[in-house]
């Protein structure tokens, strides 16, 4: 199975850092985040990468030219404005019967065999895998008279889920392709008509969206943990194995 790797977006929440290089090129662990990504896949043994690139593309061609990171890497040029779900599009010649996507900067303990396996045992065309949510800011639990009855800082919010960015799609999912946006077009017409269905991981996934996420993936090294290199027995209804987040 091939790899699709979206890493083409201009990434304004990492703004100035990504005025300079595409926001998967910012270090985590003494490599860019998307190599970290490609490494997760590759323990699994999948090598075979293309990365949808676009807002500074150069700076991709210049950091694998002529390196041997152990797989195949092929960027694919899918412009400098497409959208997500227009960078999966371009490269639809090229991902075989079924493939991955992934973001380029999140990171996560995903079983991918599990992952798989759960594609291949229903009748959709998509799997996504989500996450529990976890809020960013305090919750604060308010009885019915006003009265405040607890604060939780940034609590997982085990009732409500996420897309973590993990998906494995069937090539006939672009008999169903609608839209520009993976997020906000594709994937709930794909909802609709019934083809997608949820991989529930439970244990670590983290994204990369500003400097501070990146800051906070230096500390959790800096405290000895590499959370995202163990390979959980996670998947639907398992017991939990860390924390999302």
């Amino acid at each position: 199975m091939k790899v699709l790797i979206l890493c083409g977006g201009k990434g304004v929440r990492a703004f100035p850092f990504s005025e300079f290089l595409p926001k998967p090129m910012m270090p985590v662990a003494g490599a860019p985040i998307l190599v970290q990504v490609m490494r997760t896949f590759m323990r699994h043994g999948y090598n075979d990468f293309l990365l949808a690139a676009g807002h500074r593309k150069a700076v991709l061609d210049d950091y694998f030219d002529g390196k041997d990171i152990g797989a195949n890497v092929q960027i694919v040029d899918t412009g400098e404005s497409a959208n997500t779900a227009d960078r999966v599009y371009a490269c639809r010649e090229l991902v075989g019967d079924r493939f991955f996507v992934a973001y380029g900067d999140g990171l996560a303990d995903v079983s991918l065999d599990q992952l798989v396996d759960y594609h291949n045992g229903h009748p959709g065309l998509a799997t996504m895998t989500c996450v529990p949510l976890y809020s960013s800011y305090g919750v604060v639990d308010i009885d019915a008279s006003g009265r405040v009855e607890r604060i939780r800082e940034k609590p997982i919010m085990r009732e409500h889920w996420m897309n973590a960015g993990y998906f494995v799609f069937d090539r006939k999912v672009f008999d169903h392709w609608r839209g520009n946006d993976l997020e906000r077009e594709v994937l709930p017409e794909l909802v609709s008509a019934g083809h997608a269905f949820a991989y529930k991981h439970h244990g670590f996934w983290k994204s990369m969206d500003s400097f501070k996420d990146q800051q906070e993936f230096e500390e959790l090294i800096e405290g000895g943990e590499i959370p995202w290199v163990h390979s959980p027995r996670d998947g639907n209804g398992a017991k939990p194995t860390g924390a999302a987040g």
